[in-house]
């Protein structure tokens, strides 16, 4: 049924759903390099003072290996994972990308049979293929931009490989995470605000390595943005999200918190229906209805 880690996981989803929908209204300003560093600088700036606040300046007691993975994990699975991912939009397009990270959640899982011995009851299957299913539905378009066969198979390589990492990523954090299992607060914010950094200085390294930091400088400085509608996505996405994101897999298997997270790309497109205007078709609402069926049926409410 639905448990505090559930909860979290499906909050979310909301919460990056609202950013996203906030970022296609007012970040089309920014080029997607730019744009992914606000979002992370803002979400680190909140973390510290939060961490500071909820658990002091006393931080982690962990082994050299697990702040290896916390870091690795941060560099790993927010620098090189959201360079890859928009050089795949770059390369295929918004809608082919999204069919390919729609692999993130059979990553997780794969990842964490493998590493966490975690497993899957038969009706969860059937419910983690009703949510794929729908996802794929919605993402689908009937129409796409003709791109040749090398670009078409190296833009799904950045995918696949992006989403991996992120997958394989937040699965090896998991188990630091929930030590120990009974407090939000212990550690937790720490080493969510370690991870973020690790990020965020390799996105700088690689901003930096190829020569593209003093254009993200230009950018802030020219042209006109949505200050506030930029800051306000950038808290749901990389503070909110985040937090909620990683308590998520802190407090239920990772195999579940992966399937819930998905259910992102239908809140993204209700909420751009309610406020973007835009369209909602026959086949988009068959996706939603079949992806919550699917969750309905993961979470364990027709179970007897």
């Amino acid at each position: 049924m639905l448990g505090i880690g559930e909860i979290f996981s499906i909050s979310c989803a909301i919460c990056w759903a609202v950013a996203i929908v906030l970022f296609k209204h007012c970040g089309e300003s920014l080029t997607a390099n730019t744009l992914n560093l606000l979002k992370n600088c803002i979400g680190l700036l909140l973390l510290i003072p939060t961490a500071l606040f909820l658990e002091g300046v006393i931080l982690p007691n962990l082994t050299l290996v697990q702040w290896s993975i916390v870091l690795a994990s941060g560099y790993f699975g927010i620098a090189i994972a959201d360079s890859w991912y928009f050089e795949a939009l770059r390369r295929l397009g918004a809608g082919r990308t999204a069919i390919v990270a729609s692999l993130y959640s059979p990553f997780v899982v794969i990842f964490s049979i493998i590493i966490l011995q975690e497993s899957l009851e038969t009706w969860q299957w059937l419910g983690f293929v009703l949510v794929l299913l729908g996802i794929l539905l919605v993402v689908y378009q009937r129409h796409y931009k003709e791109i040749d066969k090398r670009q078409l198979l190296s833009g799904v390589a950045y995918a696949a490989s992006s989403v991996l990492l992120t997958a394989l990523g937040v699965v090896l954090v998991k188990p630091i995470l929930e030590n120990p299992a009974d407090s939000l607060s212990d550690n937790f914010f720490w080493i969510v605000t370690f991870r973020l950094l690790a990020g965020v200085v390799g996105t700088l390294f690689f901003l930096l390595l190829k020569n593209k930091f003093k254009l993200v400088i230009e950018e802030f400085k020219t042209g006109k943005h949505n200050w506030s509608g930029l800051i306000i996505a950038s808290v749901f996405a990389s503070y909110l999200a985040m937090i909620l994101w990683l308590a998520g897999f802190k407090y239920t298997s990772a195999s579940v918190a992966s399937v819930l997270n998905e259910t992102a790309n239908i809140f993204i497109v209700l909420l751009a229906w309610l406020f973007l205007k835009e369209e909602l078709s026959k086949r988009k609402i068959t996706g939603i209805s079949l992806a919550f069926a699917g969750v309905l049926v993961f979470i364990g409410v027709f179970n007897p």
